[in-house]
């Protein structure tokens, strides 16, 4: 994936708490990273709890939430974009129509936006989400027409995150174990958005994993700023294999999958337990920003390139069936021919199972944004297509060498209708992921019926002699989102994988990940 461009998540349900007094209906629209999701399913869980009433329909909302991103320009294009399609909506409303912000954009520009779009009706910062429901009930019946703004200092210390509102599918849940960031990346805004690396408890991360899992999740996915970080804000030691060792002990708990993780804290006791845990993936999601030492000083990254290499050797050679998935930025100011070359070599010789690259952006406030040898735009994106078109060919041939592969898959959707990812003709399939697929940001595998068994019976008179390709029987359902099988790598469709499923004799499996 080569785009910068957030994701988007509307309420796909409904859900009614407590009565209010006058019932006050709520839409939301959640942008950006797993992270961001995670705070829209608090949100929409507590005001859920206050009485509330959830809809997944803008137009019949009393209430607009919007739930910004602020990481990057194209997220917060995105963001103003659909913040005034939701002033549209108030606009064009025959009854009272309140639009909110929230989110990393709010926080971050929560004045600039209060005087840019007159429209809004409140703005409510990071830290203040515990309120927001008192928020949005006195927005109705207010006569001074002047918006509610209330954002503050981030770092206020992580509460247990229970009681979410769940927008991803039930089989699958994002676990976020800490927040904030204290690493000093020239490019990147998030420490003066989120604020100071806090750690929850172990305890604390247990009894939201439990609640994940009884709410139907068997899939853990770890995230935050920085995950290989955990719990030295604590007590002074990275204990994050302490914690895959505790959530992988939960009942119910069958994958446990690693994003975000800094190179620079990445232990080989953490290693360790990726390599012996049945629990926990064989796929690390690591982004490295670029591989040249001049860059990576330039960017302010804790490791260089030497140390970054030999990690990512001891990786490789520890854990069976590894899938690395990495994420590059080109056109970082400075980078000259012979630091993309490096950069280029690298990513053609290491072969990353999963790669995104972006293009620099300029972020008002960070050190970064005052360097000189800016690069043109041109030039920024000559290069992030040169790199994306080295990894389709490392990504292709990979897919063609796992035909034949044996693998355990989850489905994420059920058999429906589709596009052919390569030719656009329709084709009938249900969309799963193996050990090496994360939810929304990876390819998927696609599992298609098998055709239909021949009649053995004899043709009817009416049929020319020797015809039998009759389908008796439609072909077998495939299985339905949450449910596990043991599927056949067939072949390659794009980044994405074509599979059937197993026949039912024991295979021996090939790369699996556990």
């Amino acid at each position: 994936m080569t785009s910068s461009k957030p994701s988007r998540s509307t309420l796909s349900g409904s859900e009614e708490g407590s009565e209010l007094e006058n019932e006050i209906r709520v839409n939301m629209v959640s942008l950006g990273c797993p992270k961001n999701l995670v705070d829209s399913e608090m949100i929409l869980g507590k005001l859920g709890q206050e009485g509330f009433v959830l809809t997944p329909d803008a137009g019949e909302a009393d209430v607009i939430v919007v739930n910004t991103c602020g990481f990057v320009e194209s997220a917060k294009e995105e963001s103003v974009n659909t913040i005034l399609e939701a002033c549209k909506l108030k606009q064009d409303a025959e009854t009272e129509k309140k639009v909110v912000v929230t989110g990393c954009l709010g926080q971050r520009y929560g004045e600039e936006l209060s005087r840019e779009i007159p429209e809004l009706d409140a703005i409510v910062g990071l830290g203040e989400y515990d309120d927001l429901g008192n928020a949005l009930k006195g927005l109705f019946g207010k006569t001074d027409g002047g918006l509610y703004l209330q954002v503050s200092d981030p770092d206020k210390a992580c509460n247990a995150e229970v009681g979410r509102f769940r927008l991803t599918p039930a089989h699958y849940g994002y676990l976020r174990i800490s927040e904030g960031c204290d690493n000093p990346c020239t490019f990147c805004s998030i420490p003066a958005i989120r604020g100071r690396f806090r750690s929850k408890s172990i305890e604390m991360l247990e009894a939201e994993a439990r609640e994940l899992v009884e709410s139907g999740a068997s899939e853990l996915v770890l995230i935050s700023q920085d995950t290989t970080s955990y719990g030295v804000d604590i007590d002074g030691r990275f204990r994050l294999a302490e914690l895959l060792r505790r959530l992988a002990a939960i009942d119910g708990v069958e994958w446990i999958r690693l994003l975000y993780a800094y190179p620079a804290y990445l232990t080989d006791e953490m290693i360790d337990a990726i390599a012996e845990l049945p629990e926990v993936l064989n796929y690390i999601d690591i982004p490295l920003q670029h591989i040249s030492e001049k860059m990576l000083r330039h960017m302010g990254r804790r490791m260089m390139e030497t140390k970054t290499r030999d990690l990512l050797d001891r990786m490789r050679a520890r854990i069976p069936g590894l899938m690395l998935r990495t994420t590059f930025i080109v056109g970082f100011p400075g980078e000259d021919d012979t630091e993309f070359g490096i950069l280029r070599d690298f990513v053609r010789d290491f072969e990353f199972e999963r790669m995104g690259v972006f293009p620099y952006s300029k972020e008002e406030g960070t050190p970064s944004a005052e360097f000189e040898d800016e690069l043109p735009q041109e030039l920024i994106d000559e290069r992030l297509e040169e790199l994306m078109l080295i990894q389709q060919e490392i990504a292709f041939r990979h897919n063609r060498q796992r035909a034949g592969e044996i693998s355990e898959v989850i489905v994420d959707s059920a058999e429906e209708e589709r596009e052919d990812p390569l030719e656009g003709a329709p084709f009938r399939a249900a969309i799963a992921r193996s050990y090496g697929e994360s939810p929304e940001i990876d390819p998927v595998v696609f599992i298609t019926a098998p055709g239909a068994e021949p009649c053995e019976d004899e043709p009817p008179a009416a049929m020319p002699e020797g015809v039998l390709e009759l389908s008796c029987e439609p072909p077998p359902p495939l299985p339905a989102a949450g449910e596990r099988r043991t599927v056949e790598i067939i072949g390659g469709r794009g980044y994405d994988l074509l599979a059937t499923i197993a026949g039912s004799g024991e295979h021996e499996r090939k790369n699996a990940g556990r």
